[in-house]
């Protein structure tokens, strides 16, 4: 097909989609989100649980994800049509451009949710590394607001970038530990389409705290309506939307997951759209699409591209700063940081050894080790998820445990527990135990990407003229804890020096809490022992601060999208105490629900 009959194709097609997707078209052009359908809110929360400014801030993102889903659709629009040739066939010539920017449009599109108004981009913006874009979320509710406002999820928006490259999950037998898989919790395992990173783009569509549509086959639908949709079926295969929807889809798609009219508020029915066995394939098999699609973005230069000054400096295009190089020396040495972040790289030398090796020539290190571990964290009262015991408009409780929920991390998933997945290897069940409180060993790479206008991460920073580096507030570890790169060094550092018998908000007269007072952890069980004494000096602390800022994408190449952020940047302040004034105490806690801590095999020891 020719370029000019590709766009006419497209131009017929958005024409005939009727008034749901003109509406989206329109609005994306005018860099304006769509009319709100005006969903009931859901407001459970105590007063301060919500930032104040929680109703701006969520316009301002869906303006920014219009935003490059409108420029998403122009590359579509001005893709050169791949060849279908060859054996096996293939897209000959521009297929990965295709299946890239088809990933792309379903990454920024908001009518893959039931009220139109969240897209995967909402939690996963370029300019945060692909993480929480909303500063005032990040400092309070910790988790982001889904398509049924307000309710939340119960963890930080993990970075995506280089999430491709985390294996299928496996067991590794000798060591008895879990490698592998997506998210903190490891519930994506990739086993069905051996990409544990296709299999974590499904998660979210359907779940009820993030776009909660309450079916798969819900992402078909839209798609069959969607703009973009001659793009999907170039790379996918004609007619692969060709589905007979019933007439009723549409108000099922627009009701959210967990509503009691759809028989979900209880769990059940995860397929209330009545579709004949063969046609349930063919949504499953688009579903799956979905997935791979989304993951080929995510694997693209747009989003994990190693442009960082770290690469530069292994491709010699670049030097490293006496700090850099110092902190680069922590990292992998006094810090411990190497145990779990691997480097590709460097290992600690013993007294009277002289590193002589020479770096690889093509080495692209992830810097995660693909396991798990728990380190301690105390339980952070601000998740909004523990506030959410009642049921909403639509009579789904998003969380009947309340303050009785204790995140057990790979052990809830391993037990198919409540607000993780099905596990689909019932051999892994036995390991539960042992696997109690571990999150997902995240990459250090874009933990400091910020937007330009805001440089750093860091409150308190100051440029050579002493003038104040304005900032941008993200939040660090599964729930959101630490709220600077220092305080996360910090608490490796001196997790185990300044215990106290305490919770957060909780410190004891004459401590600061993330300076010399670190809350009981949430968890107590498998706790990590390698860190919580490292001995590094407050210097050494802000080295390794740095050696991580190095490992931020844009630095030969500007990183694309990154300068799509409209909001506001902060000053002021010390990266030492930074968010500390949004501090609540927890309140006196109920023991583990049986329902988290009471599934078989049960914690190896109580969790209070």
């Amino acid at each position: 097909m020719r370029r000019g009959a590709w766009i006419l194709v497209a131009a017929a097609c958005a024409m005939v989609l009727g008034i749901l997707t003109v509406s989206h078209v329109v609005s994306v052009q005018g860099g304006q989100p769509p009319p709100p359908s005006s969903p009931p809110i859901y407001n459970p929360y105590p007063p301060g649980i919500l930032p104040d400014d929680l109703v701006s801030e969520i316009a301002r993102v869906r303006r920014e994800v219009n935003g490059i889903f409108e420029e998403a659709l122009a590359e579509s629009l001005a893709l050169v049509p791949p060849t279908l040739t060859g054996q096996p066939p293939t897209l000959q010539g521009t297929g990965y451009q295709a299946v890239q920017i088809l990933g792309k449009l379903m990454n920024f599109d908001e009518t893959m949710s039931p009220f139109e108004n969240r897209a995967c981009a909402f939690c996963h913006m370029p300019y945060a590394g692909f993480s929480g874009p909303i500063p005032s979320v990040n400092l309070t509710m910790i988790a982001y607001p889904g398509s049924a406002e307000f309710r939340a999820g119960k963890r930080t928006a993990q970075r995506y970038t280089y999430s491709p490259r985390f294996p299928v999950l496996e067991l590794n037998e000798p060591q008895g530990l879990f490698v592998g898989g997506n998210f903190w919790d490891g519930r994506a395992t990739g086993f069905l389409l051996q990409s544990a990173d296709a299999e974590q783009a499904q998660h979210p569509p359907v779940d009820t705290q993030e776009h909660a549509l309450p079916d798969t086959a819900c992402i078909a639908f839209r798609l069959s309506k969607a703009v973009y949709r001659p793009l999907f079926e170039l790379v996918w295969g004609k007619g692969s939307l060709n589905i007979p929807f019933p007439g009723n889809t549409e108000r099922i798609c627009s009701t959210p997951g967990g509503a009691a009219s759809l028989g979900q508020a209880a769990g059940g029915n995860p397929t209330p759209i009545p579709l004949s066995p063969e046609n349930r394939t063919k949504a499953n098999e688009v579903y799956n699409h979905w997935g791979q699609s989304i993951s080929f973005f995510e694997s693209s230069q747009e989003v994990s591209p190693f442009t960082s000054k770290f690469d530069a400096v292994q491709a010699g295009a670049a030097t490293n700063t006496a700090d850099e190089l110092a902190g680069a020396a922590l990292f992998g040495g006094k810090g411990n940081c190497n145990s779990c972040h691997l480097d590709g790289l460097s290992t600690t030398l013993t007294p009277g050894q002289t590193d002589t090796g020479t770096f690889p020539t093509n080495a692209r290190p992830l810097f995660t080790c693909f396991g798990y571990s728990n380190l301690g964290l105390p339980l952070n009262p601000r998740d909004a998820f523990f506030y959410q015991t009642t049921p909403d408009a639509f009579g789904f409780t998003p969380n009947p445990f309340g303050f009785g929920y204790r995140d057990l991390g790979l052990g809830t998933f391993l037990r198919s527990g409540p607000g993780s997945a099905p596990n689909p290897n019932s051999t892994w069940t036995q390991h539960a135990p042992r696997m109690d409180g571990r999150q997902q060993v995240s990459t250090v790479r874009n933990v400091a990407m910020t937007p330009p206008q805001c440089p750093t991460t860091e409150a308190g920073q100051t440029d050579a003229s002493g003038n104040p580096i304005p900032y941008f507030q993200k939040e660090f570890f599964h729930n959101g804890y630490a709220k600077s790169l220092k305080q996360l060094v910090h608490f490796y550092n001196t997790r185990d020096v300044f215990a106290f018998p305490v919770t957060s908000g909780n410190c004891p007269e004459g401590t600061t809490e993330k300076v010399d007072c670190w809350p009981m952890p949430e968890v107590p069980n498998n706790i990590d022992m390698t860190v919580g004494n490292l001995g590094l000096t407050d210097e050494e602390e802000d080295l390794i601060v740095i050696a991580m800022q190095t490992l931020t994408d844009g630095f030969t190449t500007p990183y694309p999208n990154i300068d799509t952020f409209t909001g506001q940047c902060m000053t002021g302040g010390s990266a030492a105490t930074q968010g500390n004034a949004f501090l609540i105490p927890t309140p006196e806690l109920p023991p583990c629900a049986p329902e988290v801590c009471g599934v078989a095999p049960t914690p190896s020891s109580p969790i209070p």
